[in-house]
């Protein structure tokens, strides 16, 4: 008997078995997922001696025994464990199974390995279902190690690596997390428009939306297929109508048949017709629509210039202004030529509001959905950080109970840039000059969160120049009730304020920063109309992932990045 052919348990020992001992098959399919026999607090050894049908694909596998067995390790994407397979060559031809990247869907039996072997449950093939065949000399995700920056080429296929799966499963848990807190403490979900009329944040840096530029070169195309009509060709058609009109005149002095004249009108109309129709081609111009020598925008597709949404924080205040607490988790865009491992032109924010809530109880939601996340990662996605841990970060499951226990720092704006400027005099470098007013850069917040006080640090009460014009002003007039949210690996993880609700006092801000009123009409309502005390806060959430992984580049933790030169797929 062959090392891996080990007898099944006996019939009584498979019927001593619990309900909780079998194996579930999939709600929505006729296989069982592989975390459901691998993800066992045994490893799936209760398992031995069911029959399971398992799909997945290929990470590695080999001929063994002169040709007369093979091993597959076969993973589904359930969890980051492959569940280890044997099919004989009886069973199926073995050298269309073994390429990595092949799919599979095997029935076997569930058998306890040899002693001594890593896996606690193996899965003995009986019959072969299905192959999705790989060229192994065209497959571009072969076996062998490959960088982040290479699978980026291949966004279609990196989904398959380990890497890019778990950081799949992570950002499923941190989106799933970021539901359970916020529905757990009351707030409403909220869809805010992705496209938009107002720049949140009066940077400039948004993606327009426009028809403007397909629908002039959709003409421009017309008009050298069909060219305009002269003016002659006009001309002949106005002398057609009045001929056309003159003879059903005539017809109907001479009182002529009702049919007759009903025919000349009938000729008249389609004159007319034909008329209208020329004279609105006449009209199609090449080139983009202008007024006045300025792009004319009320012939755009919403009549108005428009754009897509650098955050929905200013619509979902109007869901906070009427039902207290919501939130709105969804795509954001920022047309910002960065090619830093910071930055993405597409990424997802999670933007919660309160209502009746100042910059303190601000912080302190920020500080406690922090630490929710880090604990549901610990709680139930362990196995892919301690993937992360040995792959990328040592650190990081660490980093995660450090800020999960730990009370966060608060320090102001000013206290934070005194301490930055104690350690340049204590020859500290910082490539940024440190002074009051400044935005804190990377360097800065990293210095401060790893460096001074080793802990998440929570930075509030900025210089208004620097921030938007939505936040508080402070009674001292130079700074408002702003925070960040600094954290060990990325700097700032969070941003948020104490909105500002004085209607006089938001109006002279939005003008101070010569922005036009116009726009921000329905936003300045909001104060106009039952003003209250509120505030909010922006997580980014690729960010998010980066700090809790370790990953050091912002386009790995996104599914398909989009960023300057970058839009694949």
């Amino acid at each position: 008997m062959a090392e891996t052919d080990q007898p099944p348990p006996p019939s009584d020992q498979l019927a001593a078995m619990s309900l909780t001992d079998a194996v579930e098959k999939h709600a929505f399919s006729d296989r069982v997922l592989i975390r459901s026999i691998v993800g066992r607090p045994d490893g799936g050894a209760g398992l031995a001696g069911q029959k399971v049908r398992a799909g997945g694909w290929v990470k590695t596998g080999r001929e063994q025994g002169k040709g007369t067995f093979a091993f597959l390790e076969l993973n589904d994407g359930s969890c980051p464990a492959n569940l280890q397979v044997i099919v004989d060559a009886g069973v199926a031809v073995l050298n269309k199974l073994v390429a990595t990247g092949t799919c599979v869907v095997v029935d076997g039996l569930l058998k306890v390995p040899p002693e001594g072997t890593r896996q606690k449950i193996e899965l003995r093939v009986e019959k072969v279902v299905s192959v999705g065949e790989v060229d192994p000399a065209k497959y571009p995700i072969p076996k062998t190690k490959l960088t982040l920056e290479f699978l980026r080429d291949h966004l279609h296929l990196r989904s398959r690596t380990n890497t890019i799966a778990a950081l799949a499963r992570i950002r499923n848990a941190l989106a799933f997390a970021t539901h359970s807190f916020f529905q757990e403490h009351n707030f409403l979900y909220v869809h805010t428009p992705i496209i938009t009329t107002s720049d949140c944040e009066g940077a400039g840096e948004m993606f327009q939306v426009t028809t403007l530029i397909s629908e002039s070169e959709k003409i421009e195309k017309e008009l050298i297929k069909n060219p305009p009509p002269s003016e002659a060709d006009i001309e002949a058609a106005r002398q057609l109508v009045s001929e056309r009109g003159e003879a059903v005149k005539q017809l109907k002095a001479a009182k002529a048949s009702k049919s007759d004249i009903t025919a000349s009108v009938a000729e008249l109309n389609r004159a007319k017709e034909n008329l209208s129709k020329l004279e609105e081609r006449s009209k199609l111009k090449p080139g983009i629509p202008k007024k006045d020598g300025k792009i004319d925008y009320t012939q755009d597709f919403f009549a108005r210039q428009a754009f897509l949404t650098v955050s929905g924080q200013l619509q979902v205040e109007t869901y906070a202004c009427a039902v207290s607490n919501v939130y709105t988790f969804g795509p954001t865009f920022r047309a910002e030529q960065s090619h830093t491992s910071r930055h993405l032109a597409e990424f997802w924010m999670v933007e919660p509001e309160i209502a009746f809530a100042d910059l303190q109880d601000d912080m302190k939601c920020a500080e406690a959905y922090v630490k929710y996340m880090c604990n549901w990662l610990l709680d139930k996605c362990l196995d892919d950080m301690e993937f992360m841990a040995k792959s990328y970060d040592k650190g990081c499951i660490d980093r995660l109970k450090m800020v999960a226990s730990t009370p966060f720092v608060r320090i102001t704006y000013t206290e934070a840039v005194e301490l930055l400027e104690e350690a340049v005099k204590g020859g500290k470098k910082f490539e940024n000059e440190v002074k009051w007013g400044i935005d804190l850069a990377s360097e800065h917040e990293r210095y401060l969160t790893e460096v001074k006080f080793q802990k998440p640090v929570i930075v509030y009460n900025y210089p208004k120049g620097i921030k938007a014009f939505y936040m508080r002003l402070n009674d001292d007039l130079k700074t408002v009730a702003a925070m960040d949210v600094l954290v060990p690996k990325v700097g700032e993880l969070i941003g948020g304020s104490q909105r500002e609700e004085r209607y006089d006092v938001i109006r002279e801000r939005i003008s101070e920063m010569g922005l036009p009123l116009e726009p921000y009409e329905w936003y300045l309502d909001l104060r106009r109309f039952g003003t209250v005390k509120h505030c909010g806060f922006g997580l980014g959430f690729e960010r998010m992932i980066l700090f809790a992984t370790g990953i050091d580049n912002i386009r790995d933790v996104i599914p398909f990045p989009r960023y300057p030169g970058r839009a694949d797929l």
